[in-house]
């Protein structure tokens, strides 16, 4: 295949909509890929991975799947699906079998950030909307931020539970970019994570909102991805790094 013969399918994560990756869409459009964004509702894991298996049905080609935070749960379980050639993790959890956001979350270590997650409400979390801004976007514009603030989804407290069946990272190549001023998931946890699932790895200076606010380097890490798998010629897992 031919790096624009991939189809690249964006996945987001919690509190957020898929419409924050639009600037990551707008550089890998302009440069030929065939680009996707799953609007996940993220009610349940399972609905969230069969809402981006749907998108990934639709695809002609292989598909480089990129999840952002929550999203690398989805698509950690929904990268089993054969039309996916590569995952790339984009300050993302990145669970083994059995894990969630939930298990991962845990036990932070000492002196980690504290998220400001709000205590459930009828089943589902929100962030402080007052707090938005320093935890998850503190490099976005501040308009931006607060417009994210105020327009979050709310996250179900069954897809922070929803475990993973099959990690697809054991089978297939991966990349992960760490955000190096994250907030929400520790800079440490992210190395681990991405460590443990053999990826390659490169650390860019960013919030959480890393998409959002450096857009550029996240389509760059994107378009490697797609370039590697071209050059291999295979979505199958060859070492572990």
């Amino acid at each position: 295949m031919s790096a624009a013969a991939a189809s690249i399918v964006l996945v987001h994560g919690g509190f957020v909509d898929g419409s924050g990756w639009q600037e990551v869409y707008n550089i890998l459009a302009k440069r030929g890929y065939r680009v996707s964004i799953v609007q996940n509702p993220t009610l349940s894991l399972d609905d969230d991975v069969s809402v981006t298996k749907r998108v990934i049905a639709a695809q002609r080609g292989p598909v480089i799947l990129v999840g952002h935070s929550y999203g690398g749960v989805v698509i950690t379980q929904a990268g089993n699906d054969p039309k996916v050639a590569g995952l790339v993790y984009i300050a993302a959890f990145a669970p083994d079998k059995g894990e969630s956001v939930a298990t991962l979350i845990a036990n932070p270590a000492p002196g980690a950030p504290v998220p400001p997650i709000l205590p459930p409400q009828d089943g589902f979390l929100m962030l402080d909307k007052e707090n938005f801004a320093a935890s998850f976007a503190a490099d976005v514009r501040k308009d931006q931020a607060e417009f994210m603030a105020n327009s979050q989804v709310p996250w179900g407290v069954q897809a922070l539970q929803g475990t993973v069946s099959e990690a697809a990272w054991r089978s297939k190549p991966s990349w992960y970019l760490v955000a190096t001023d994250d907030r929400m998931i520790p800079p440490p946890a992210q190395q681990s994570m991405s460590k443990r699932a053999g990826s390659t790895v490169v650390e860019t200076k960013g919030s959480h909102a890393v998409y959002v606010s450096q857009p550029a380097a996240v389509a760059a890490l994107i378009e490697r991805a797609a370039r590697e798998v071209e050059s291999t010629g295979t979505g199958t897992r060859v070492s572990s790094k």
